[in-house]
């Protein structure tokens, strides 16, 4: 009996070993193949697992249990009664590139308000430049900490070409926890983003164009402000995947805002015909009925007041007049037959953007700002309630692809570090997914059998005649 026991604890000593072994083998390979970053997260996980038993007493995070189990007074070796224990938290710690997440269990008196009242304590425990502390589901805690600050680390992105799952789920960036920060764009009229010039603007959007091209249940129109002709400024790389563009030309763009209400029109007198609902978004964007985005940069290009009483700019006003009518008629009736607006400015105050287009977009977005009314213009009075996200504190050349925004399902605003994505990899989208360019009055007169207003051509003798009647 004696040597059965020996082998058998043999055995379970060699079990042990063995998953050690296996353990660590796993854990140095881990180790080995991380990039920099998140090797001295995985270092900094360890000390957080090895230091927490110290360091949540000494934090307030640790609760005494004066009620001892019974086998354990009865038999007391010296007949004296055990001191009462202590307990602390469980915690589970995985480390990545920025930090540490840590998930903590509850306990009487130990829950989500006394780790928030902690967290600046255990930031300086885990050298981390900041922590923060969530909800993540009943009587459990999730805890981030990052070691480096994620909005003053700039990041790259490189589109897969691949279908998006969600072609209305626009992935901006991380947070100032380096946490995916996302915005849904279904049931949304229209999205404004402002900053200054050269700090994230237009790259922004051409993620978004890079991440949902290879979709076919998605088409885009550009009036791009900054330029005269397609192959100039930064939608160049893009405009193969783009079924209209236009420049500075305000004629031109005006062309382009009437070919979209025709559209906006047709869809609307279609839609329960084609579709069967009133609501595009009740079946989601297809390839014959796609989600039209309208991309208007540089918007005060086209909105400005032109002041004078020479006949050119008498025209220019009217033009710019028109333009504000017809964007604010896609703003305000396009939602439910599928018409999405971006609209990108400098500084969204009144004159760039009009009030009645930009106070009825839902989603805004703003990188660094000079002043706090351009801030406030840009994303509500509520930003003076909140220094810390405010864009005039983005003004640092280490904030460049930074915005602030308020994140939908979230109080407050939100800090996002926006990658950015390469010239080239625009380029590859661009030429990879050409061939899903449609007109979607095309495809809304092949899908619905019926004679629809023929789109108006970007012509020059139509943009010659659009001047005179303007």
């Amino acid at each position: 009996m004696v040597q059965e026991a020996m082998g058998a604890a043999s055995i379970m000593i060699g079990v042990v070993l063995a998953l050690g072994a296996g353990w660590a083998l796993w854990w140095l390979v881990r180790y080995i193949r991380a990039d920099t970053m998140t090797r001295a997260s995985i270092r900094q996980a360890v000390r957080v697992r090895r230091g927490w038993r110290r360091l949540a007493p000494m934090a307030g995070l640790s609760v005494t249990d004066k009620v001892q189990p019974a086998q354990t007074v009865v038999f007391a070796s010296d007949g004296k009664v055990p001191k009462p224990r202590v307990l602390t938290p469980r915690i589970k710690v995985t480390p990545d590139r920025y930090g540490v997440v840590v998930r903590a269990v509850c306990l009487p008196k130990v829950s989500l308000s006394e780790f928030q009242r902690a967290a600046p304590y255990l930031a300086d425990a885990w050298r981390c430049t900041r922590v923060s502390v969530l909800l993540e589901q009943p009587g459990q805690l999730v805890i981030r900490g990052v070691r480096v600050d994620p909005l003053i680390t700039p990041t790259d992105h490189t589109p897969s070409g691949l279908v998006p799952d969600e072609l209305a789920r626009w992935h901006l960036g991380v947070d100032d926890y380096a946490v995916p920060v996302s915005v849904s764009l279904a049931d949304v009229p229209g999205v404004t983003v402002a900053g200054l010039p050269g700090y994230g603007k237009t790259s922004l959007i051409n993620r978004f164009i890079c991440d949902t091209a290879p979709s076919d249940a998605i088409q885009y129109a550009i009036a791009d402000g900054k330029v005269t002709s397609s192959y100039e400024g930064d939608y160049a790389d893009l405009e193969q995947r783009a079924f209209a563009f236009v420049g500075d030309d305000l004629a031109e763009a005006n062309t382009l805002f009437k070919r979209l209400v025709d559209l906006r029109r047709d869809r609307s007198a279609s839609i329960r015909a084609v579709l069967g609902v009133k609501n595009m978004w009740h079946v989601g964007p297809s390839a014959s009925w796609p989600l039209v985005v309208l991309i208007v940069d540089e918007a005060h290009t086209y909105f400005r007041e032109h002041k004078g009483s020479d006949r050119k700019t008498k025209d220019l006003a009217a033009l710019a007049s028109e333009n504000a009518r017809l964007v604010e008629d896609l703003v305000k009736k396009g939602r439910s037959v599928g018409l999405l607006v971006l609209i990108a400015t400098q500084k969204a105050t009144g004159d760039a953007i009009p009030t009645f287009i930009r106070d009825v977009c839902p989603v805004g977005l703003s990188f660094a700002q000079k002043t706090a009314e351009a801030a406030v213009v840009a994303l509500g009075e509520d930003i003076r309630n909140w220094p810390d996200a405010n864009p005039t504190a983005l003004q640092d050349p280490a904030y460049v692809g930074v915005a602030s925004m308020a994140h939908q399902g979230r109080p407050g605003f939100t800090r996002v570090r926006t990658p950015y994505v390469a010239d080239d990899d625009a380029a590859r989208i661009a030429a990879d997914t050409a061939h899903l360019t449609r007109d979607p009055a095309d495809l809304l007169k092949e899908t619905s059998g019926r004679h629809l207003r023929r789109p108006v051509p970007l012509v020059k003798e139509d943009v010659a005649d659009a001047t005179e009647a303007a």
